[in-house]
């Protein structure tokens, strides 16, 4: 998972019911348990719904509405400057014009 020069270890995470051995520093070792209950969660809910049989699938369809998640988590991240730009060029706009209005009332 992480850097090879820090010190590994191996987490079991249990995910369906099933469990898996993972190589992980030291450091990332919480992120990797919280990462597996994500996933356990997601796929006990997709399998629970019936909707979806067999175990490839049901972690396939949980891995696509996890990653639809992350990129749209990641559009909202990019939007959000470019709504401050813009916040903030109206402001300028906003204190130019109660400038001139002032100067004109002087």
């Amino acid at each position: 998972m992480g850097d090879s020069a820090a010190t590994q270890e191996t987490v079991t995470v249990t995910i369906l019911d099933k469990e898996y051995r993972v190589a992980c520093t030291e450091d990332e070792s919480a992120e990797l348990q919280a990462s597996a209950r994500l996933l356990n969660e997601r796929m006990s809910r997709i399998r629970a719904s019936g909707s979806v049989i067999g175990l490839e699938r049901i972690a396939v369809m949980a891995a696509l509405n996890i990653a639809h998640e992350l990129i749209q988590a990641k559009a909202d991240l990019t939007r959000v400057p470019l709504e401050q730009e813009m916040l903030d060029r109206l402001q300028d706009k906003v204190q130019s014009a109660l400038s001139k209005i002032d100067t004109r009332d002087s």
